[in-house]
């Protein structure tokens, strides 16, 4: 984490040699918005690496930046777009957005940019059209990079589960399809459905259940989102550790300790708590103004035996 978080620093500083000319304004005290999809260790990570940068800004500014984190219980559009009004109106200097579904939430996005509120996503890729800068990774590259690894690890062959994240959010759509358009390359690979597990740990767990029990021949295991938690610990309570092979998402401590005992064989890994620093960064620029790129992208890893060790000191430091 230490190393992770220590991009803030620098990102922060680098750009506030170019925020000279902004000074005025940068003085005053400033209020970021994170909606995530949902109350989520995910997005706790997202708020982490939100934070640092904020205390970097802060420093490197003058002022105090706030970060006004506001989960949804549930990734349920109707409660998200409450969300977003209720941010809106205490008249932030910037909201950023995991949409659950951008479709559903779009009438209200354009409301709050009306109101002179810049709007940014992150962990999503922008809808053609919207305008809006996106921060995060190339979904559709870490989902092939994951599947690839699992069809080489089981010699391309066997039967694959893949399970869904929240099917309408793009982030999670964009792994799903892609992941089935790799698997097609390898001929003796038979992709059965892995179940839909809403971005919620425990529907995963009991998902993996099912479909363990229901396939006692599975060979391999993807899923779309970062509640691969509970694909493990179906796996485990099947009693399918090490004969299951499965590639996960993302680096949540709890994830990364399953690639550690090996019931995870590894992990493809957006870097969450990058995305939090850099959606503050271009927050801050479009409140000024200044123009953003179109995306900013942080990232991939790919995390298994070999360097497991320095991810768990990364992630718990």
């Amino acid at each position: 984490m230490k190393k992770l978080l220590a991009f803030a620093a620098a990102a922060a500083m680098t750009v506030t040699m170019m925020g000279a000319t902004f000074s005025a304004q940068a003085a005053e005290d400033m209020t970021f918005v994170i909606v995530p999809k949902c109350v989520h260790a995910w997005f706790d990570e997202v708020n982490k690496g939100a934070e640092k940068q904020a205390e970097v800004l802060s420093e490197q500014l003058g002022c105090t930046v706030t970060i006004d984190y506001r989960a949804p219980q549930t990734a349920d559009v109707v409660e998200q777009n409450t969300t977003l009004e209720q941010a809106a109106a205490t008249h932030p200097d910037g909201i950023a957005l995991d949409p659950v579904d951008y479709e559903g939430s779009k009438a209200v996005i354009e409301e709050i940019q009306a109101q002179g509120i810049p709007v940014i996503l992150f962990d999503a890729p922008s809808p053609e059209g919207s305008g809006l800068t996106s921060v995060g990774n190339d979904f559709s590259e870490q989902a092939k990079l994951a599947a690839d690894k699992l069809a080489d690890i089981l010699g391309g062959k066997g039967k694959v589960a893949v399970m869904q994240g929240f099917p309408s959010a793009p982030n999670h759509a964009e792994r799903y399809e892609a992941h089935l358009k790799a698997l097609e390359a390898y001929p003796d690979i038979e992709v059965v459905d892995g179940g839909i597990d809403n971005d919620n740990v425990e529907t995963a767990q009991e998902q993996a259940a099912a479909v363990l029990a229901a396939n006692p021949d599975l060979a391999g295991y993807l899923n779309c989102d970062a509640c691969g938690s509970g694909v493990a610990a179906a796996i485990e309570e099947a009693g399918k550790a090490g004969q299951v092979k499965f590639v996960s998402m993302d680096n949540l401590i709890e994830i990364l300790d399953y690639v550690k005992s090996g019931t995870i064989t590894a992990t493809s890994s957006t870097i969450p708590q990058m995305q939090g620093s850099m959606a503050v960064l271009m927050m801050w620029q479009a409140s000024l103004g200044v123009e953003i790129p179109a995306k900013v992208d942080t990232g991939i890893a790919y995390i298994d035996e070999t360097n497991i060790d320095e991810w768990i000191e990364l992630v718990s430091g």
